[in-house]
């Protein structure tokens, strides 16, 4: 496990893609129970990445750091920026996608509607194409809000879907892992109400090793409020 930081009240790390965010049995939290050698430590989910997807998260080492975190996550204090890999090129360089989304459970799959209903939700991004390289295109997504599954819908919806996200209507040839990561996280500390900020570059592997923009900055990246 790739630990960022950590004190008595916070851990950031680098979830792997593949195992789940919640508190089960291999799930992120017990998956670093074992690598700090504690069955008993307190950590908290306070926000969530879908199973496929790797990347930064936050999780809380007490009961008041995770009801502070959450409390963040609900206002719109914890920023959430992406970075993502679409089949074709956004019509537009950098731009806002705005959408009602509602929610299959049944299939497990979110779906982009035209009418507003029971369960259905507004959901914001804001994206900045980066680099296109042989009919891909890097792009940089900062979430408004938190809809599961959000980053892959609207995408999808527009033609674009992610790489290797076959459940969103991506090609099923010649792909690895789903383009999609979670780069960098922005939050208040519970304890010290310092404002820290916490990122990690996507792995040496397909899709990520077609772009050599991700060799900028980490400031080049961000979407920029």
């Amino acid at each position: 496990m790739d630990i960022l930081y950590q004190d008595n009240r916070i851990l950031v790390c680098v979830k792997p893609a593949g195992i789940p965010s919640t508190d089960e049995p291999g799930g992120l939290p017990d998956c670093l129970r074992r690598e700090l050698g504690d069955p008993h430590a307190c950590l908290r989910t306070v926000h969530r990445l879908d199973q496929v997807v790797g990347g930064v998260m936050v999780l809380a080492r007490s009961k008041e750091a995770a009801r502070r975190l959450s409390a963040q996550v609900r206002e719109h204090g914890l920023e959430k920026d992406y970075l993502a890999v679409v089949h074709g090129v956004p019509p537009e360089e950098q731009g806002e996608l705005r959408d009602l989304l509602a929610r299959s459970k049944e299939e497990r799959k979110t779906y982009v509607v035209t009418r507003p209903g029971r369960d259905v939700r507004e959901a914001v991004l804001r994206y900045q194409a980066l680099e296109t390289v042989g009919g891909l295109t890097l792009v940089a997504v900062r979430l408004e809000t938190g809809r599961t599954h959000q980053i892959r819908a609207q995408f999808s919806a527009r033609g674009l879907p992610l790489v290797g996200d076959r459940k969103y209507g991506a090609p099923e040839a010649g792909e690895a892992g789903i383009g999609l990561w979670s780069y960098r996280l922005a939050f208040t500390h519970p304890q010290t109400e310092e404002r820290v900020a916490f990122s990690a570059l996507p792995p040496g592997t397909a899709p990520w090793t077609a772009f050599p923009r991700l060799r900028a900055t980490s400031e080049e990246l961000e979407v920029k409020r």
